[in-house]
């Protein structure tokens, strides 16, 4: 079979594979082409719907224009997160790589067109890089 040196040599090179594979397997499975394609072709998305103070609308449901005029506008313009909800869905909503609130605080409350790249992660959805679209 194996001598005292040829088994060494064997058990060596063996060691090296097993840890290398150990090594390299998370880089393997964090590359997930598919997951990598649906990230880059994430849709170009219309949404109509009422802007909310996410803060208070996640809270306690508030929306409104009532709402949206005392409290929320007042959040959005504080910093509070903004977001737009369309048929039950609510979507976080931030511009080109910074918050768009100064541009959404006045019509929280109100229905508007925004559109943007559409993504979804860990049930959140965001609608980045929005642009109010001009009726």
């Amino acid at each position: 079979m194996f001598n005292s040196k040829q088994f060494k040599t064997f058990r060596n090179i063996f060691a090296v594979v097993v840890i290398a594979s150990f090594a390299t397997a998370p880089l393997a499975l964090a590359h997930d082409p598919a997951e990598h394609a649906k990230t880059d072709a994430a849709a170009e998305k219309s949404v109509t719907g009422e802007i909310v103070d996410m803060m208070c609308y996640v809270d306690h449901n508030a929306m409104g224009d009532s709402h949206g005029q005392s409290c929320g506008a007042k959040c959005i313009k504080n910093g509070g997160p903004v977001g737009i909800v369309e048929n039950g869905k609510a979507y976080l909503v931030v511009g080109e790589h910074k918050p768009i609130n100064d541009e959404l605080a006045d019509s929280c409350g109100k229905t508007i067109t925004l559109k943007g790249k559409f993504v979804e992660r860990g049930g959140v959805a965001l609608l980045e890089n929005a642009e109010i679209v001009k009726k």
